[in-house]
């Protein structure tokens, strides 16, 4: 199984089905490795410490974490699983914080905001770029920007996940704007910019 196979398989057993091998994560998402490995090679995905080891090290997006005792393994963040409550740190955000997704989207996030769906948070990014790399995962990119700091101020809770990422329950749609990236056509900024001055149209209704 390529890296790319055994970094998605463990994703999903990690942070949304470990019952599916019958794998138990504590409620802070740790697993036993020594039973990890178990239950993978029993379900029929073979999986050694080694590689193991080497897909936590060359994570360029950090996913999973290792305890420091060496014996457990979690998904940093992305979890859906019921009984996973990870207790994460109350942090002060940046001024500004952005979440990628795809131009679809666009229409529900103007009524709901941004959710996190199955998932216990909705996860932002650090910088535009990273958010671009993700946004890029569902289709046509598009960059919403998220007034952080202005949200932290009126009593929102940002966390930070163990690989950086930030994490919140929701993204109420006035905090947000669309920052449309280079690489979308004219036509496209267009209708982006038409969305957003529905949406603030929409928000004046509203007060």
């Amino acid at each position: 199984m390529s890296s790319a196979a055994v970094s998605k398989f463990l994703s999903y057993v990690l942070r949304h089905k470990p019952e599916d091998i019958g794998l138990v994560l504590d409620s802070e998402g740790w697993a036993e490795i020594e039973m990890l490995l178990a239950c993978s090679n029993q379900a029929g995905q073979p999986l050694d410490s080694m590689t193991l080891q080497n897909i936590v090290r060359e994570s360029d997006k950090k996913r999973f974490t290792i305890s420091d005792d060496g014996l457990k393994i979690r998904a940093a963040q992305g979890h859906s699983a019921k009984t996973v409550t990870i207790t994460h740190t109350e942090k002060t955000p940046p001024a500004t914080l952005f979440h990628g997704t795809a131009t679809r989207f666009l229409e529900s996030i103007i009524k709901t905001g941004l959710i996190p769906g199955d998932r216990h948070f909705v996860h932002l990014s650090q910088d535009n770029k990273t958010a671009s790399s993700v946004g890029k995962r569902h289709g046509d990119v598009v960059i919403l920007k998220v007034a952080a700091s202005e949200m932290h101020m009126q009593g929102h809770i940002f966390y930070q996940a163990d690989n950086g990422v930030w994490l919140i329950r929701h993204v109420p749609a006035e905090f947000l704007c669309v920052v449309p990236p280079p690489a979308i056509e004219s036509e496209n900024l267009q209708q982006i910019s038409l969305v957003e001055s529905s949406r603030s149209g929409t928000e004046s209704n509203n007060v």
